[in-house]
Protein backbone atom coordinates (compact mmCIF):
# COMPACT_ATOMS: atom_id res chain seq x y z
CA UNK A 1 0.00 0.00 0.00
CA UNK A 2 2.85 2.42 0.83
CA UNK A 3 4.50 1.72 -2.53
CA UNK A 4 1.23 2.28 -4.37
CA UNK A 5 0.62 5.57 -2.55
CA UNK A 6 4.10 7.15 -2.52
CA UNK A 7 5.95 5.70 -5.53
CA UNK A 8 3.97 7.81 -8.08
CA UNK A 9 5.38 10.90 -6.33
CA UNK A 10 8.88 9.75 -7.25
CA UNK A 11 8.17 8.84 -10.88
CA UNK A 12 5.10 8.09 -13.00
CA UNK A 13 6.99 6.34 -15.80
CA UNK A 14 6.93 2.98 -14.00
CA UNK A 15 3.56 1.63 -12.77
CA UNK A 16 3.64 1.44 -8.95
CA UNK A 17 1.66 -1.82 -9.04
CA UNK A 18 4.54 -3.47 -10.95
CA UNK A 19 7.05 -2.32 -8.33
CA UNK A 20 4.73 -3.52 -5.54
CA UNK A 21 4.45 -6.97 -7.14
CA UNK A 22 8.22 -7.37 -7.53
CA UNK A 23 8.99 -6.12 -4.02
CA UNK A 24 6.23 -8.29 -2.56
CA UNK A 25 7.55 -11.45 -4.22
CA UNK A 26 11.07 -10.85 -2.90
CA UNK A 27 9.75 -10.06 0.60
CA UNK A 28 7.77 -13.29 0.77
CA UNK A 29 10.68 -15.37 -0.52
CA UNK A 30 13.55 -13.77 1.41
CA UNK A 31 11.70 -13.34 4.71
CA UNK A 32 9.95 -16.73 4.41
CA UNK A 33 6.52 -15.24 5.03
CA UNK A 34 3.68 -17.74 5.33
CA UNK A 35 1.14 -16.14 3.00
CA UNK A 36 -0.90 -17.56 0.15
CA UNK A 37 0.28 -16.94 -3.39
CA UNK A 38 -1.66 -17.29 -6.65
CA UNK A 39 -0.02 -20.69 -7.15
CA UNK A 40 -1.22 -21.87 -3.73
CA UNK A 41 -4.85 -21.21 -4.59
CA UNK A 42 -5.10 -21.80 -8.33
CA UNK A 43 -3.72 -24.20 -10.91
CA UNK A 44 -1.43 -22.30 -13.25
CA UNK A 45 -1.21 -23.38 -16.88
CA UNK A 46 0.42 -21.71 -19.90
CA UNK A 47 -1.42 -23.76 -22.53
CA UNK A 48 -3.91 -21.96 -24.79
CA UNK A 49 -7.39 -23.40 -25.44
CA UNK A 50 -8.14 -24.78 -28.89
CA UNK A 51 -11.04 -23.27 -30.89
CA UNK A 52 -14.12 -25.41 -31.42
CA UNK A 53 -17.68 -24.86 -32.60
CA UNK A 54 -20.34 -25.53 -29.94
CA UNK A 55 -23.12 -28.00 -30.61
CA UNK A 56 -26.18 -25.99 -31.73
CA UNK A 57 -29.75 -27.22 -31.91
CA UNK A 58 -33.15 -25.53 -32.06
CA UNK A 59 -34.01 -26.71 -28.54
CA UNK A 60 -30.74 -25.32 -27.17
CA UNK A 61 -31.29 -21.95 -28.84
CA UNK A 62 -34.84 -21.66 -27.47
CA UNK A 63 -33.68 -22.63 -23.97
CA UNK A 64 -30.82 -20.13 -23.96
CA UNK A 65 -32.56 -17.10 -25.51
CA UNK A 66 -33.85 -15.65 -22.17
CA UNK A 67 -30.44 -16.00 -20.53
CA UNK A 68 -28.71 -14.66 -23.64
CA UNK A 69 -30.82 -11.48 -23.64
CA UNK A 70 -30.28 -10.98 -19.89
CA UNK A 71 -26.53 -11.42 -20.16
CA UNK A 72 -26.31 -9.18 -23.24
CA UNK A 73 -28.25 -6.34 -21.58
CA UNK A 74 -26.32 -6.53 -18.29
CA UNK A 75 -23.00 -6.87 -20.12
CA UNK A 76 -23.82 -3.83 -22.22
CA UNK A 77 -24.79 -1.79 -19.16
CA UNK A 78 -21.64 -2.75 -17.25
CA UNK A 79 -19.41 -1.99 -20.25
CA UNK A 80 -20.98 1.42 -20.76
CA UNK A 81 -20.68 2.15 -17.04
CA UNK A 82 -16.97 1.43 -17.37
CA UNK A 83 -16.85 3.89 -20.27
CA UNK A 84 -18.56 6.60 -18.23
CA UNK A 85 -16.10 6.10 -15.36
CA UNK A 86 -13.10 6.29 -17.68
CA UNK A 87 -14.58 9.36 -19.43
CA UNK A 88 -14.61 11.26 -16.14
CA UNK A 89 -11.09 10.11 -15.30
CA UNK A 90 -9.48 11.22 -18.60
CA UNK A 91 -11.95 13.95 -19.63
CA UNK A 92 -13.02 12.17 -22.81
CA UNK A 93 -16.22 10.89 -24.45
CA UNK A 94 -16.65 7.29 -25.58
CA UNK A 95 -18.53 5.89 -28.58
CA UNK A 96 -21.23 3.61 -27.17
CA UNK A 97 -21.96 1.86 -30.48
CA UNK A 98 -18.29 1.00 -31.01
CA UNK A 99 -18.01 -0.28 -27.45
CA UNK A 100 -21.04 -2.58 -27.74
CA UNK A 101 -20.08 -3.92 -31.18
CA UNK A 102 -16.52 -4.65 -30.02
CA UNK A 103 -17.83 -6.36 -26.88
CA UNK A 104 -20.21 -8.51 -28.91
CA UNK A 105 -17.52 -9.60 -31.37
CA UNK A 106 -15.15 -10.31 -28.50
CA UNK A 107 -17.70 -12.54 -26.78
CA UNK A 108 -18.39 -14.44 -30.02
CA UNK A 109 -14.67 -15.18 -30.36
CA UNK A 110 -14.44 -16.04 -26.66
CA UNK A 111 -17.20 -18.63 -27.01
CA UNK A 112 -15.26 -20.36 -29.80
CA UNK A 113 -12.42 -20.94 -27.32
CA UNK A 114 -14.67 -22.14 -24.50
CA UNK A 115 -14.75 -18.77 -22.75
CA UNK A 116 -17.57 -17.22 -20.74
CA UNK A 117 -19.26 -13.85 -21.46
CA UNK A 118 -17.04 -10.89 -20.59
CA UNK A 119 -17.61 -7.16 -20.26
CA UNK A 120 -15.65 -3.98 -19.89
CA UNK A 121 -14.73 -4.15 -16.19
CA UNK A 122 -14.73 -0.96 -14.13
CA UNK A 123 -11.86 -2.15 -11.90
CA UNK A 124 -9.62 -3.12 -14.82
CA UNK A 125 -10.50 0.06 -16.74
CA UNK A 126 -9.69 2.27 -13.76
CA UNK A 127 -6.42 0.42 -13.18
CA UNK A 128 -5.51 0.96 -16.84
CA UNK A 129 -6.23 4.69 -16.64
CA UNK A 130 -4.36 5.12 -13.37
CA UNK A 131 -1.29 3.55 -14.97
CA UNK A 132 -1.34 6.01 -17.87
CA UNK A 133 -3.77 4.46 -20.37
CA UNK A 134 -5.85 7.08 -22.23
CA UNK A 135 -6.46 5.68 -25.73
CA UNK A 136 -7.75 2.43 -27.30
CA UNK A 137 -4.09 1.44 -27.75
CA UNK A 138 -3.94 0.98 -23.97
CA UNK A 139 -6.59 -1.74 -24.11
CA UNK A 140 -4.88 -3.47 -27.03
CA UNK A 141 -1.52 -3.34 -25.25
CA UNK A 142 -3.14 -4.68 -22.11
CA UNK A 143 -4.56 -7.67 -23.99
CA UNK A 144 -1.21 -8.40 -25.69
CA UNK A 145 0.68 -8.22 -22.41
CA UNK A 146 -1.84 -10.58 -20.80
CA UNK A 147 -1.39 -13.04 -23.67
CA UNK A 148 2.41 -12.90 -23.39
CA UNK A 149 2.16 -13.28 -19.63
CA UNK A 150 -0.03 -16.35 -20.07
CA UNK A 151 2.32 -17.96 -22.59
CA UNK A 152 5.72 -16.95 -21.21
CA UNK A 153 5.46 -15.90 -17.59
CA UNK A 154 2.48 -17.77 -16.16
CA UNK A 155 4.57 -20.11 -13.95
CA UNK A 156 6.21 -17.02 -12.40
CA UNK A 157 2.81 -15.39 -11.84
CA UNK A 158 2.14 -18.19 -9.37
CA UNK A 159 4.68 -16.50 -7.05
CA UNK A 160 2.60 -13.32 -6.63
CA UNK A 161 1.32 -13.09 -3.01
CA UNK A 162 -2.41 -12.61 -2.59
CA UNK A 163 -1.96 -9.63 -0.16
CA UNK A 164 -0.26 -7.78 -3.05
CA UNK A 165 -3.31 -8.39 -5.25
CA UNK A 166 -5.56 -7.23 -2.39
CA UNK A 167 -3.59 -3.98 -1.96
CA UNK A 168 -3.69 -3.22 -5.68
CA UNK A 169 -7.43 -3.85 -5.88
CA UNK A 170 -7.99 -1.74 -2.77
CA UNK A 171 -6.20 1.21 -4.37
CA UNK A 172 -8.07 0.71 -7.65
CA UNK A 173 -11.39 0.67 -5.78
CA UNK A 174 -10.48 3.86 -3.90
CA UNK A 175 -9.38 5.68 -7.06
CA UNK A 176 -12.54 4.80 -8.96
CA UNK A 177 -15.11 5.24 -6.15
CA UNK A 178 -15.24 9.06 -6.35
CA UNK A 179 -16.56 9.27 -2.80
CA UNK A 180 -16.45 13.07 -2.84
CA UNK A 181 -18.79 13.08 -5.85
CA UNK A 182 -21.00 10.55 -4.03
CA UNK A 183 -21.31 12.87 -1.01
CA UNK A 184 -21.98 15.89 -3.24
CA UNK A 185 -24.80 14.06 -5.04
CA UNK A 186 -26.34 13.03 -1.71
CA UNK A 187 -26.33 16.68 -0.62
CA UNK A 188 -27.66 18.28 -3.80
CA UNK A 189 -29.75 15.71 -5.70
CA UNK A 190 -33.51 15.16 -5.18
CA UNK A 191 -34.35 12.82 -2.33
CA UNK A 192 -35.78 10.13 -4.62
CA UNK A 193 -32.55 10.07 -6.63
CA UNK A 194 -30.51 9.85 -3.44
CA UNK A 195 -32.60 6.89 -2.22
CA UNK A 196 -32.07 5.06 -5.52
CA UNK A 197 -28.34 5.86 -5.45
CA UNK A 198 -27.80 4.65 -1.88
CA UNK A 199 -29.96 1.54 -2.33
CA UNK A 200 -28.12 0.57 -5.53
CA UNK A 201 -24.81 1.12 -3.75
CA UNK A 202 -25.83 -1.08 -0.80
CA UNK A 203 -27.13 -3.85 -3.09
CA UNK A 204 -23.86 -3.79 -5.05
CA UNK A 205 -21.87 -4.31 -1.85
CA UNK A 206 -24.20 -6.86 -0.23
CA UNK A 207 -25.15 -8.86 -3.35
CA UNK A 208 -23.62 -8.04 -6.74
CA UNK A 209 -23.79 -5.61 -9.64
CA UNK A 210 -26.48 -7.61 -11.50
CA UNK A 211 -28.97 -7.39 -8.61
CA UNK A 212 -28.11 -3.76 -7.94
CA UNK A 213 -28.60 -2.64 -11.55
CA UNK A 214 -31.87 -4.56 -11.91
CA UNK A 215 -33.38 -3.09 -8.74
CA UNK A 216 -31.95 0.38 -9.39
CA UNK A 217 -33.33 0.51 -12.95
CA UNK A 218 -36.74 -0.75 -11.79
CA UNK A 219 -36.93 1.93 -9.08
CA UNK A 220 -35.80 4.61 -11.53
CA UNK A 221 -38.52 3.66 -14.04
CA UNK A 222 -41.17 3.65 -11.29
CA UNK A 223 -39.96 7.04 -10.10
CA UNK A 224 -40.00 8.38 -13.67
CA UNK A 225 -43.53 7.07 -14.22
CA UNK A 226 -44.78 8.69 -11.00
CA UNK A 227 -43.18 12.05 -11.92
CA UNK A 228 -44.87 12.01 -15.34
CA UNK A 229 -48.23 11.22 -13.74
CA UNK A 230 -47.86 14.08 -11.29
CA UNK A 231 -47.00 16.53 -14.11
CA UNK A 232 -50.15 15.51 -16.01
Amino acid sequence: MLILIFFPKITKKIPPSLIAVVVGIFMVKLLDMKVNTIGDLYTISRSLPKPSLPAVSFETVVALIPSAFTIAILAGIESLLSCVVSDTMIDDKHNSNTELIAGGLGNICSALFGGIPATGAIARTAANVKNGGKTPIAGITHAIVLLLTLVLLMPHAALIPMPIIAAILFMVAYNMCEWRKFVEICKTAPKTDVVILVLTFVLTVVFDLVVAIAVGMALYLVNLFIKKKIKK
